[in-house]
């Protein structure tokens, strides 16, 4: 079965196809600092035999957190717990990936104790209620150091990569987004140009990384924003730019949290449970916001496929590694074999059964029991740790 065929990112070897795309945890401390919760979650995915394991978004800066008890890698304090957490996944044969991120104008004052920043005063967000400030040349090199900063910190942790965060609605993906990036500046007012901040902070993060480690990036191919924002053509040109400056891996996404989430994580809408986490003011527009969700980003296995079919060509020799409804390993196998993509990844499958890959290695299962109904990411909106809520599987 060539999912268990072994596959190199640059110098990196990683023992077979399965990957654990980045899923927020809601485990760190509430300064960011590593936790045993944390450890033991992702000691198990490595325990079940899960090739490559890259945990949640890394907020590179203070202002760039998106969420209460998320992971930072903002400061050097926050390197130990990352060692801890590399030499634990290391201890069992898995491979560890840091994503850095900047949430962007997707947080609140509440989360960040300041404005929201952005590439541009895009409007109200519909989640946070907030209108984020636009950056100034100062703020947009500020970030790109942070990023750079922050691979520093991930390269001295021991990670066996880094990935940067382009998708879903957060900065990066802000500033490549022509419904987010309004700008008529050298940041933005052309393909180009809204390129400009990505490419900078590639460029600035391949210095502090040695030779042979891979460097990935995860990319919207569709931001589903009220008006356009990147559509699949864009991402495939978005790609092929990346592809030439040198990257070992592009996984593609789509939607945004604030205006899309649902894109992401197609399937059941957990209404109830995503009103629960609504201050008490908000939980009547916020129901009728979720209800017209409903039906509209309907389960399919493999929903990232076409735009992976498109845009596998321009990549050259990058890896595609491809996400969303991943659900059966029929599928998972034809995707390999047929050459769109070289690694699968999974989110949700994972909440559920850590152990999923060694139980379809042992011929134990042929598909994941992942329902898709979402209640497990409903539990980050409450602010409470990630975990399977339809009901307790056993696993060995």
């Amino acid at each position: 079965m060539q999912l268990f065929t072994p596959i190199r990112l640059a110098e990196l070897e990683v023992r077979n196809r399965f990957v654990h795309s980045a899923t927020q945890e809601c485990m760190a401390s509430s300064e960011g600092l590593v936790t045993d919760e944390l450890i033991h979650r992702y000691v198990n995915l490595a325990k079940g035999e899960v090739g490559l394991i890259i945990p949640g978004d890394m907020y590179v800066h203070p202002m760039g957190k998106s969420r209460y008890n998320q992971t930072g890698i903002d400061s050097d304090v926050t390197i130990d717990g990352l060692k801890r957490l590399v030499g634990a996944v290391h201890e069992h044969g898995s491979k560890i990936v840091f994503q850095l991120a900047h949430a962007g104008g997707q947080t609140s004052k509440k989360v960040i104790g300041g404005t929201p920043l952005a590439p541009s005063n895009y409007g109200r967000d519909p989640v946070y209620f907030g209108t984020p400030k636009e950056m100034d040349e100062d703020e947009i090199l500020t970030a790109v150091k942070a990023f750079s900063d922050a691979a520093g910190r991930a390269v001295e942790a021991g990670a066996d990569g880094i990935r940067l965060h382009a998708a879903h609605g957060y900065l990066i993906n802000e500033f490549l987004s022509p419904f987010f990036n309004l700008r008529e500046d050298s940041w933005g007012g052309s393909e180009e140009n809204r390129f400009r901040f990505l490419g900078t902070i590639i460029s600035e993060v391949r210095k502090v990384m040695p030779a042979g480690m891979p460097l990935l990036v995860k990319l919207n191919t569709h931001d589903h924003t009220p008006r356009p924002g990147i559509l699949p053509e864009l991402a495939m040109r978005y790609a092929e730019r990346i592809a030439r400056i040198g990257v070992e891996g592009v996984e593609l996404s789509s939607g945004s949290s604030s205006y899309s989430f649902m894109a992401m994580c197609r399937g059941e809408v957990p209404v109830k449970e995503l009103v629960e986490g609504q201050p008490f003011l908000l939980k009547v527009p916020a129901r009728i916001q979720l209800n017209r969700l409903v039906g509209k980003f309907d389960m399919e296995e493999g929903y990232h496929l076409d735009a992976a079919r498109l845009i596998r060509p321009v990549l050259g020799s990058a890896r595609l590694l491809l996400v969303g409804g991943l659900r059966t390993v029929r599928f998972m196998e034809e995707v390999i074999q047929q050459g769109h993509a070289d690694m699968v990844s999974m989110s949700r499958p994972f909440i559920r059964e850590p152990f999923l890959v060694k139980r379809i290695r042992e011929g134990k299962t042929d598909r994941t029991s992942c329902i898709s109904c979402n209640r497990c990411l409903a539990r980050i909106a409450r602010y409470r740790s990630v975990r399977c809520e339809y009901k307790p599987t056993s696993q060995n």
